[in-house]
């Protein structure tokens, strides 16, 4: 049986590689829109009502107008702002973390903010195991292509080839933590400390760990078995290898993918660890975990149109 989908903000970086996940795929037909109804409020509520499923790839405020057109109880919905990630009757779309069920069936899923992806899949499952506290005060420190900026911060870049580093949210306010600290059960808000620098893609995420001040917590062998148990045999998320040169690279040349691999670092006494996660922005930090969540709505295999 084949599906209608739409689109709402095709156009932009995350609604395109959206689209090139699901090109040539026979169960879904997209609803398009050309560009001169593309910014039409009545062609849009029409997709938007006749579409069985809707991708929302907007701002958030845009996202909020886009949900609040649907006035059926079919169309079901995956929003790829910020809008809804803390919002009460949406599931968060991330399987692996917040239960595979839980997206096949919901109506309403938000896409995870793609720095939250990294610092959700190290911290959540450890908390929730008790080898780390919920009442500590975590730093977060990423890095991402510039990508994940849309338009304007690609052609920022693209424009001026002498940035080497950006540094942003510097008022310590970036739109990602209330779900970072939601979704991972904190009392205490992440110190959030996120950077651009000049590659395309890719997303290199950090929670430095000072063990030795911490009280209650596992040892560093304890939480790599423990993060390996929980993704259990995943292809999308999963125990990176070591790397043996004791590099982690970010490459300009990286094409990108749906995978997002994990680490559990430490120094040689066991006083300190460092938790990274390496993913591609645009890829489980953005369009393939919308299309990941589509597959478990439609009730097709999970991995179908992803990059892995």
């Amino acid at each position: 049986m084949t599906r209608t989908i739409f689109i709402d903000g095709a156009v932009g970086t995350t609604g395109l590689e959206i689209g090139e996940r699901l090109a040539g795929r026979t169960e879904f037909e997209l609803i398009r829109l050309d560009e001169a109804r593309r910014k039409d409020p009545v062609a849009r509520r029409e997709a938007l009502n006749d579409a069985e499923f809707v991708i929302l790839c907007l701002p958030d405020d845009a996202a909020r107008e886009s949900a609040a057109m649907i006035d059926n109880p079919r169309t079901r919905v995956i929003d790829a702002s910020t809008a809804h990630r803390v919002s009460p009757g949406w599931v968060y779309g991330f399987p692996e973390v917040s239960g595979h069920k839980a997206v096949a069936t919901a109506m309403r899923v938000s896409n995870p903010g793609c720095y939250s992806t990294g610092f959700i899949a190290l911290v959540a499952p450890l908390v929730r195991a008790g080898l780390l506290p919920a009442d500590w005060p975590y730093t977060c420190n990423a890095v991402s292509g510039y990508s994940g900026g849309g338009k304007s911060l690609i052609e920022r870049f693209e424009a001026d080839q002498d940035i080497a580093w950006r540094g942003y949210a510097l008022a310590l306010g970036h739109k990602h933590v209330p779900e970072m600290q939601e979704r991972c059960g904190l009392s205490v808000k992440p110190l959030f400390t996120p950077a651009v620098i000049p590659a395309h893609r890719g997303m290199v995420v950090e929670v430095p760990l000072p063990l030795s001040a911490m009280k209650g917590v596992g040892t560093p062998q304890a939480m790599r078995e423990w993060l390996a148990n929980f993704y259990g045999a995943s292809k999308i998320v999963g125990m990176g290898t070591p790397p043996a040169d004791g590099e982690l690279l970010i490459r300009g040349s990286n094409a990108g993918n749906d995978r997002m691999d994990l680490f559990v670092f430490d120094s040689a006494d066991g006083s300190q660890a460092r938790l990274v996660a390496v993913l591609d922005n645009l890829g489980k930090g953005a369009s393939g975990a919308a299309v990941q969540s589509l597959n478990l709505m439609a009730g097709l295999d999970e991995m179908a149109g992803l990059r892995l």
